[in-house]
């Protein structure tokens, strides 16, 4: 994968054929949003994942000088559907998101909840159902490009506030998201990282390689620069949300026979206390 920066925003081409090559822009909106465009060269699609500002996907798509035909739906939050009536009356987009599990999204044309696929720019996107932040939450995941968009389920270095499931779940479905490979490439929905990376050092002090990704996370964050996409196996080996198995993390927290989940709700509390 190629990343070009532009204007401050970030655009990543998934290597490949030229025509058939999957195109991604990825920009910011409110105090901390991302909003994500991917685009086929050879079909012309391009789909807006999450729809939380009519205005900076406008915005987005009139920079690309891409057309906008789907819109895929992580969750209800209004930050990630705010602008989800305007886009598809603007564009007459195919709107995919989940089932009223938590509240009814207006606007969705198929819902599609976790072991469903579908097809874009004749690529299988596969939905996982990632319930905890809301009990409403699917992810994207394009295995060919080895991609996923994680809404507000997993971050770089963090995860998502438990406000409507339970931490048991929450666990569930980011063990869903360990079980994809190593080098596929996250896509998450917010600018947390420097923030995550500052708590994270407080629960795995030691890990040589999270110590040098945070100072390198200060760097980048000082200069604007984005720390969104990740790839998973910086995740395996730095995100504490993701190591509740890892003998150091359970020494320092006095948890050394817990079980993987009871060690994860201990970590996401004093993070929602940091």
């Amino acid at each position: 994968m190629r990343t070009v920066d532009v204007d401050g925003k970030h655009r990543h081409m998934v290597t490949g054929d030229p025509m058939a090559r999957l195109e991604i822009f990825q920009f910011p909106y409110n105090a901390d949003n991302y909003g994500v465009l991917i685009h086929c060269n050879d079909s012309g699609a391009t789909a807006c994942i999450d729809a939380g500002d009519a205005a900076a996907t406008e915005a987005a798509l009139a920079q690309t000088g891409w057309s906008l035909t789907h819109i895929f739906i992580t969750h209800h939050h209004a930050d990630h559907t705010a602008g989800l009536a305007a886009l598809k009356a603007t564009h007459n987009a195919h709107v995919i998101g989940p089932p009223p599990r938590s509240a009814a999204i207006s606007g969705i044309d198929s819902a599609l909840w976790d072991g469903d696929s579908f097809d874009f720019a004749n690529r299988q996107v596969h939905v996982m159902a990632t319930p905890g932040h809301t009990t409403d939450m699917i992810n994207f995941y394009l295995p060919e490009e080895k991609i996923v968009f994680t809404g507000d389920t997993l971050f770089a270095l963090g995860c998502g506030r438990v406000f409507e499931g339970s931490f048991d779940m929450m666990w569930e479905s980011l063990e869903k998201l360990l079980s994809l490979p190593d080098d596929t490439v996250i896509y998450c929905s917010h600018e947390y990282t420097k923030a995550n990376a500052d708590f994270a050092v407080t629960i795995d002090p030691e890990n040589d390689a999270l110590n040098k990704r945070h100072a390198q996370i200060i760097k980048q964050r000082a200069n604007n620069i984005a720390t969104v996409p990740t790839i998973m196996s910086v995740e395996k080996a730095t995100n504490p949300f993701l190591r509740p198995d890892d003998a150091s993390i359970r020494a320092h927290l006095g948890m050394e026979d817990a079980r993987n989940a009871d060690v994860f709700a201990e970590i996401r509390r004093r993070k929602d206390a940091f």
